[in-house]
């Protein structure tokens, strides 16, 4: 009964009895123990006492003999065997078990009243509380995800991880998955017409943001839906701030959860990253949210193929404003992410420097070797595991 997966138990419960009576006596395991208990003990001294009047009166009251007998029989057929198969199958004997038990508990139950009133005066004495014992099935995040992994098997590999990952939502932030400051992609209105429309007719995104100058000076979010629209009035000279949408700002520290949550009350899939000062640090798209959940495909995984590339050896060639994450996922390795969320910024962090030649380091169980620098950037590395 205690070994029994309430889980299991409540899904069995929609089409079985026996499993909702069990559920239904394990709501009070100190009342079920209590029944067992006494049943169990009144059945040993039971035997102990038939057991004994016997060797009295049949074997010249050798009451060692039988008492060594009895434990014999009581270990291997009320014990050992019993207890093992029934942990085995655990479910499927407390469905069994529970009609018996249910009347084995109204049957000891003004036995059992007694007993618990002493038993809760010392379990209160020893603060114990025994109702703890109904909600232990209660799992959190991380305890959800080790049953994943380690107990998951009928599920499909591509839905664990899937799963895995919406868990592992509330611990990553914003800032885990946004595009870096330097590499978003957007419309510069003091370039070209044309520099505008390769960047719409490039861009798999469905809003884009524009800019003057650089993306600290944002004007607004231009959806593709009015591309058209939007040309022709840079080709009149008009002002383009009533065709954009207004942006939204989004904080570096929100968990992706709380922020998919907040894309879909807007309706809104786009917004730049913002930090504690109101600086851009990036930009997020609900395309990434999805991607942290199930993967990048299509032209994303193409890029990504080209960002890491992996070598006979073991060892992969990677951009330096690659981010660690995108690696560790890429690779499955585990090169700690909680500092600088690049392997650029990792090197920097490292050597409290920017590198002004190529170098060698170590970071952790990586081995990290700088191949090219242009204009004091980490442009590419060699990344190498220790002992793979």
């Amino acid at each position: 009964m205690m070994a029994s997966n309430k889980v299991k138990l409540r899904n069995l419960s929609k089409k079985s009895k026996g499993a909702k009576r069990a559920l239904l006596l394990l709501k009070r395991p100190d009342i079920l123990l209590a029944s067992i208990l006494v049943g169990n003990n009144f059945a040993n001294i039971l035997a102990s006492a038939l057991v004994t009047i016997l060797m009295i009166d049949y074997f010249d009251g050798n009451v060692l003999l039988g008492s060594m007998i009895l434990t014999l029989i009581i270990l291997i057929f009320s014990e050992i065997t019993p207890k093992t198969i029934a942990s085995v199958h655990p479910e499927n004997f407390a469905i069994k078990s529970s009609w018996i038990l249910k009347g084995l508990v109204w049957i000891f139950k003004p036995l059992v009243w007694l007993t618990n009133i002493v038993s809760s005066r010392l379990l209160k004495f020893l603060n114990v509380d025994p109702m703890e014992s109904a909600s232990n099935d209660n799992l959190n995040s991380d305890e959800l995800r080790t049953l994943l992994d380690e107990h998951g098997e009928l599920i499909p590999n591509q839905s664990r991880a899937m799963l895995s990952s919406i868990l592992g939502m509330e611990e990553l932030t914003v800032e885990d998955i946004m595009t870096s400051h330097a590499e978003i992609m957007g419309i510069d209105l003091n370039q070209s017409i044309e520099a505008a429309q390769k960047v719409i007719t490039s861009s798999y995104y469905s809003r884009l943001p524009v800019f003057k100058g650089s993306i600290d000076s944002i004007v607004g979010m231009l959806h593709l839906k009015d591309s058209h629209q939007f040309i022709e009035a840079l080709e009149q000279k008009l002002d383009v701030s009533k065709i954009l949408l207004e942006t939204t700002f989004i904080s570096q520290s929100t968990t992706l959860s709380k922020q998919l949550n907040q894309f879909q009350k807007q309706d809104n899939n786009l917004g730049l990253v913002v930090d504690e000062y109101g600086e851009i640090q990036g930009l997020l798209t609900i395309e990434d949210i999805f991607n942290e959940i199930v993967g990048k495909f299509g032209a994303a995984k193409k890029e990504l193929e080209k960002e890491f590339i992996q070598k006979k050896d073991g060892s992969v060639i990677a951009d330096g404003n690659s981010k660690i994450r995108d690696l560790n996922n890429y690779v499955g390795w585990d090169l700690d992410e909680d500092g600088s969320k690049t392997i650029n910024g990792a090197i920097i962090d490292h050597l409290d420097q920017i590198p002004q030649e190529n170098v060698c380091l170590e970071l952790g169980l990586y081995r990290i070797e700088i191949l090219q620098i242009e204009e004091n950037f980490i442009v590419k590395v060699k990344i190498n595991k220790k002992g793979s």
